[in-house]
């Protein structure tokens, strides 16, 4: 038996087991107490038929009902799994089983690596979603997998977005042919808009239109939100925390999203506070201990910032962006030969591995080379890092922002975003 205080994966979904929620992507789907304790029998026995007999004593706790109320409690779970529905099968005059396909291991197993927000990880889990895909062909999750895997990889400036354009849209077109555009793959595709393509008003119009359907996903309203900070709507994006909250407070990705509105926002010691909040709440965080270290090194905490970019360069090495953003705190406070060994790994690397050419630019910058922090961000431009899209907002961008060259590269970008 089950413990009742597990939290049961499957597919998108999560199962609380002592709460008695459903979660889909993070957010609650509403679902009758009696058609939650009938889906939870059947998650407790995948691939096994639940006889009709079991289903009355459990589910229904004994009282006799007839086999066409099982059949329409039945039909009210397919309809709130949604595609995933099909993974109820009838089998007449015995009962119904819940059989999950061949790759749900290899997805399961991807889905833990992608969720370490690590370049590794994405990586990791690309593979396992590859292979997924190539068992079977017919499994959209495999492909709807893959392209939100690229997504994340250029998101997070972990690979250029644009190498990672064409992938993302295959997996994403291949998905999309095998079960049509669910309201995951319009807000996989909405953000992508912004991500690889800079257009922002269609991307917030997508977005927009999805809000009706998925009113609860806390996913949508993160990824609005970076859509309006990347059009220098600083207020906008940050009146959409509530919403974002109610789906799910604890997500990973809106700690992330709290500490950088402050820090946009220049209200650095909210953003010290946002980001202690973040490492205790997700310690093993690389992403959360940067922007925690950001925080610090903005509020005049140096040492404690230091530290906290160390922690997150040992949590993530691979990550280029972090160990820059740590170069140019170094740089900025004097350390200027550990900022240059930093700085010349990260060059070394580069042959075979992405570095964002905007945090390259800030470091140069900070040891006053602007002329290479001037080229590294025209890489950026090139490479279509959605980096430069906040550098209006960004505090570190302030020493070169009135250099003329630079404000131009900035109005190229707005201009292609507008």
């Amino acid at each position: 038996m089950v413990n009742q205080q597990e939290s049961i994966p499957f597919g998108p979904f999560r199962v609380e087991m002592s709460t008695t929620r459903l979660l889909r992507n993070g957010a609650e789907v509403e679902l009758r107490p009696r058609a939650f304790r009938l889906l939870q029998l059947l998650i407790q026995n995948p691939g096994r038929v639940v006889d009709y007999p079991r289903m009355i004593r459990e589910a229904w706790e004994g009282i006799q009902v007839s086999h066409h109320t099982i059949a329409v409690t039945i039909g009210e779970i397919k309809s709130v799994l949604g595609e995933y529905g099909a993974w109820i099968h009838c089998r007449p005059k015995f009962g119904y089983s819940l059989e999950m396909p061949q790759t749900e291991d290899l997805l399961r197993r991807g889905w833990h690596f992608w969720n370490q927000y690590t370049r590794v990880g994405f990586e990791n889990a690309l593979r396992c979603f590859e292979e997924a895909a190539g068992l079977d062909g017919a499994d959209f999750r495999a492909f709807e997998a893959i392209s939100r895997s690229y997504l994340m990889l250029a998101g997070f400036l972990m690979r250029a977005p644009r190498d990672a354009h064409g992938p993302f849209l295959d997996a994403h077109h291949r998905a999309a042919a095998l079960c049509g555009l669910t309201p995951e793959l319009r807000l996989d595709r909405a953000f992508g808009r912004c991500v690889f393509e800079r257009n922002l008003a269609q991307a917030e119009r997508e977005l927009l239109a999805l809000r009706a359907e998925r009113p609860n996903s806390t996913d949508l309203y993160i990824r609005l939100a970076l859509v309006y900070l990347a059009g220098r709507r600083l207020q906008e994006a940050s009146a959409l925390l509530p919403q974002a909250e109610a789906g799910d407070a604890l997500a990973p990705e809106l700690a992330f999203l709290r500490i950088v509105l402050r820090l946009f926002a220049r209200e650095f010691e909210a953003a010290v506070h946002w980001g202690k909040t973040a490492v205790d709440l997700h310690p093993s965080s690389h992403v959360g201990r940067a922007f925690y270290a950001e925080a610090l090194d903005s509020a005049g905490f140096t040492e404690q910032a230091l530290a906290q970019y160390r922690l997150a360069a040992a949590l993530s090495p691979d990550t280029g962006w972090i160990r820059a953003d740590q170069a140019r705190c170094l740089a900025v406070h004097g350390q200027r030969a550990e900022a240059l060994a930093i700085l010349d790994g990260l060059l070394r690397g580069r042959e075979t591995e992405y570095v964002d050419g905007y945090h390259l630019g800030l470091v140069l910058e900070a040891l006053g080379r602007r002329g290479e922090a001037l080229r590294e961000m025209e890489r950026a431009y090139d490479e279509m890092s959605y980096a430069l899209m906040f550098s209006a907002l960004d505090a570190k961008a302030d020493r070169i922002r009135s250099d003329p060259r630079f404000a131009n590269l900035c109005n190229r970008v707005f201009a292609a975003a507008s």
